[in-house]
């Protein structure tokens, strides 16, 4: 039994930067320089994006250095 689709709702309005993020990390990588993996951060709203290179292993502390640094 299908479930009918709600009313369509209108997206919100962005209006402040770094408030609406997605992040991802990107592992399993050929080793380069002792790095294999590495941490996307994409911002809504100006479409900016940041990558840095890091290492599958890293630390979830580590990982909040790493996106409190940029």
């Amino acid at each position: 039994m299908k479930v009918p689709a709600g009313k369509l709702m209108i997206n919100k309005i962005l209006k402040k930067l770094w408030i609406y993020l997605i992040v991802d990390l990107i592992a399993k990588l050929l080793l380069v320089v002792e790095k294999n993996a590495i941490l996307v951060i994409y911002d809504r709203l100006s479409k900016i994006v940041y990558s840095v290179v890091t290492m599958e292993e890293t630390s979830v502390k580590g990982l909040a250095r790493l996106f409190r640094d940029i």
